[in-house]
Order: C-alpha cells, then sequence, then structure tokens
C-alpha cells in the first residue's frame, strides 16, 4: 500500500511552495500523482446605499485580486513540478464559498491523502483553506504542515496518539505508508482505559500486534495527565521525543483541531511543531 495520489491544498502564496515541496517529496517516494488544487475565492462585497446594490468597481477589483493570486500560486506549483519532475496537474475553481464547494470536494474525494498549510496566525487570510470541509466532507486523511515547518524532512519517528477510538484507528491506518518507512512508531495513550481485552498498561498492544504484521515496528508508552489536559501530555510528548509526525484522530471540537485551525491563543499554535496526519 502508498500514496499515488496526492492532493496538495494551495490556498495562499505564502504557503503554496511549501505545500508543494512536501507534496512533490512524498511523491517521489512512491511515483506518485500530485494534483495542485486552488480555490479563486471572491470575498463579500460591499453594498452600495440606498440600493443595496453591489459595488460594480468594488465587484472587479476583488476578481482581478482573487484571478491575481490564482495566477501567482498556479506559477509556484508548475514551478515545482518542473523542478521534481513528477507526474502531476493542476486545478482552480472559481467559487464564492471555498473548498467547501463541491468541485474542490470531488477531487479530494479521489485522492488518497490530502496536504494542507497550518495557517500562520500573524497572516490572516480570507483564502486560507477550511480545512473542515475537507476533512469531514471527504472522508480523507488530511497532513497539516506546521506554519514554521517550510521545508521537507525524512519522517524517522511517529507519534501515534491512541485512544482506541474509530477516529483513531482510522487515522493509524491512513498512515500505513508513512508507518511503514518510519524508523520509529511509539503507539502512545494518555489516561488508558481499562477494558475487557487490555488493561492500561496494555493499551494499544492489540493495534500494535496488527501494525507489526505489515511489518512495523512499534513501542508501547502510556501516560496520566495527573494535573494537565491530555492535550499538554501530548505536546510534551512531542517535543520530548523529537517526534516528526503526530498521528491522530480529530474532530471539530478536539484541542487538537482548534490548536491547528483556531480558536486557541497564539501561543499553544506556536507550539505546533511536528507534522500531524489528521483522520476525521
Amino acid at each position: 500500500m502508498s500514496y499515488k495520489t496526492i492532493l496538495a491544498i494551495l490556498d495562499t502564496t505564502d504557503n503554496s511552495g511549501a505545500v508543494a515541496d512536501f507534496a512533490f517529496a512524498m511523491a517521489a517516494e512512491s511515483s506518485a500523482h500530485v494534483i495542485g488544487l486552488h480555490a479563486e475565492t471572491i470575498s463579500a462585497v460591499p453594498l452600495v446605499a440606498p440600493m443595496e446594490i453591489p459595488d460594480p468597481v468594488a465587484v472587479q477589483a476583488l476578481q482581478d485580486m482573487a484571478h491575481g493570486e490564482t495566477i501567482a500560486v498556479e506559477r509556484i506549483f508548475r514551478a515545482k513540478a518542473d523542478a521534481a519532475g513528477v507526474s502531476s496537474e493542476w486545478r482552480s475553481f472559481a467559487t464564492s464559498i471555498g473548498y467547501g464547494a463541491a468541485p474542490l470536494i470531488d477531487s479530494a474525494r479521489s485522492a488518497d491523502l490530502l496536504i494542507a498549510s497550518q495557517a500562520d496566525p500573524a497572516r490572516s487570510s480570507d483564502s486560507h483553506v477550511d480545512v473542515e470541509s475537507f476533512l469531514f466532507e471527504t472522508g480523507r486523511p488530511v497532513l497539516v504542515i506546521p506554519y514554521i515547518l517550510r521545508q521537507p524532512k525524512p519522517i524517522r519517528r511517529v507519534l501515534i496518539a491512541w485512544n482506541g477510538s474509530k477516529e483513531a484507528a482510522r487515522a493509524t491506518f491512513d498512515a500505513l505508508p508513512i508507518l511503514k518507512a518510519a524508523e520509529e512508531v511509539e503507539i502512545f495513550s494518555v489516561d488508558p482505559a481499562d477494558t475487557a481485552l487490555q488493561s492500561p498498561l496494555t493499551s494499544g498492544a492489540e493495534i500494535a500486534a496488527t501494525l507489526a504484521r505489515h511489518g512495523v515496528k512499534t513501542t508501547l508508552a502510556t501516560a496520566r495527565s495527573v494535573d494537565k489536559n491530555a492535550s499538554h501530555v501530548i505536546e510534551n510528548r512531542l517535543s520530548d521525543s523529537s517526534i516528526d509526525l503526530l498521528v491522530m484522530g480529530a474532530h471539530p471540537h478536539s484541542w487538537l483541531w482548534q490548536m491547528i485551525f483556531g480558536g486557541t491563543t497564539k501561543s499553544l499554535l506556536q507550539s505546533m511543531t511536528a507534522l500531524t496526519l489528521l483522520s476525521g
């Protein structure tokens, strides 16, 4: 099993180069095809009083701005594609609703893996990808690049945040091509429950056995949150173990979702240092 169709979500000129670099680097390892996807999104149009009609000058200016960014993003993608020499194609769609538009979601549903960039909190943008639509409307795994990480690097150390949920199981199997190539894979459980199959000390043993049959060597580790919440425990583990990739199931209200896509403080956003593969 390997990723054969990788979709790079190229939402702004600021992050398109990094996303394309990661996509082509991964594609080179498995002879995959890369699709560069961009939504040419028109911002809200100001209305002119007293008739409350759109201002035609403003409409044209916004259209020109959006199309100008599309041209710039396409230029970045094609330059990266030529340099990589990997099979690729470019797709862009004009839309008023951003990445939730049907043509973009349809494109994503046919991909093995989506790659997107975390938003830089210092660079707000109306065109930043709505990853929630992709993750929960397409059912495809999303590899998120921290905004502080701009150059691809080998994924040698992987942490699977395991809680036995369907989201965690899906994320683990979605990450299988990466896990098989990694040097170290740790299955990490915070406050594991005592179940009929496993005690807290052996949490993750079943998924570890399954991964072993795929040739993935894993280690098991558990932790107690005590006076911290699970998110802080996992963050500390990522930092202390120099993890390259976090694999985790997520939903829109999880701490990880809020950390990556908004709703938390800038300091918490800055703490994301590892690539993160999310499945919902």
